[in-house]
């Protein structure tokens, strides 16, 4: 089966824009494991516009299901990630001021960098995903940084989903299964919806997991959050 992760950070956006606590992120965060996702994902960025540090030492204790935090790995992201050790950590090459991520680790130029990284989280017990483009090669490097998992990029598929599915689709199962055939977890992320999900889980049902927030949280403003979760698992039944 593969796992939902939902990212909370526009829960957090929300709360930000007013200051105070409404809508509270750890409550949100508890009523999605409630509701049946799988985990809770977080991306903590310098400038706390959503997700703030002391978010992520008030979840940790309180989840019950797998924590991934995401992010570029800074000095202060990886002694964040270090202190509370979540299950997971996800490495993205996202600039300071960057407004989303759009785009994957160019595992070879940076593997010496990746590597020392993976070991040190290793040394925590973390599990460590690395965030790349649909590209063998980016596969290939990742898993020789010692990394458990990729997470692939997934927003060219979800652009290019309406025009025509399977060509969409293609690169991504190449590169998935090259992941697998390299012994690395596969994971997904970054404009998957309702529309687009389920054709991917049909291509690709070896995916550990798919990480999804924008889209889940604009459709909980018109389903519900329960119903949201709901729909978003159907599609990984």
């Amino acid at each position: 089966m593969t796992k939902l992760s939902v990212n909370i950070n526009k829960i957090a956006t929300l709360r930000n824009a007013r200051g105070g606590n409404n809508p509270d992120v750890l409550q949100v965060a508890l009523d999605c494991e409630r509701f049946g996702a799988q985990g809770i994902t977080v991306h903590p960025r310098p400038d706390e516009r959503h997700i703030r540090r002391q978010d992520v030492f008030d979840l940790k204790p309180r989840l019950s299901t797998e924590f991934n935090i995401e992010g570029y790995p800074s000095p202060e992201f990886i002694d964040l990630v270090l202190q509370v050790a979540p299950a997971q950590v996800t490495l993205v090459p996202d600039s300071p001021d960057q407004l989303t991520s759009n785009h994957g680790w160019n595992t070879q130029a940076h593997l010496p960098f990746l590597t020392e990284l993976t070991e040190r989280f290793h040394g925590r017990g973390i599990r460590v995903s690395i965030f790349v483009d649909a590209d063998e090669t980016m596969v290939d490097y990742a898993a020789e940084s010692g990394a458990d998992r990729v997470e692939l990029y997934t927003e060219p598929y979800a652009t290019l989903y309406p025009k025509g599915r399977e060509e969409a689709i293609a690169p991504f199962v190449r590169a998935g299964e090259r992941a697998v055939k390299r012994g690395l977890g596969l994971n997904m992320g970054h404009d998957l919806s309702l529309e687009n999900l389920r054709y991917m889980h049909e291509c690709m049902p070896y995916v550990a997991e798919c990480s999804i927030g924008h889209a889940l949280v604009c459709d909980a403003l018109y389903l519900g959050l329960e119903e949201t979760i709901r729909r978003y698992r159907e599609c990984l039944a």
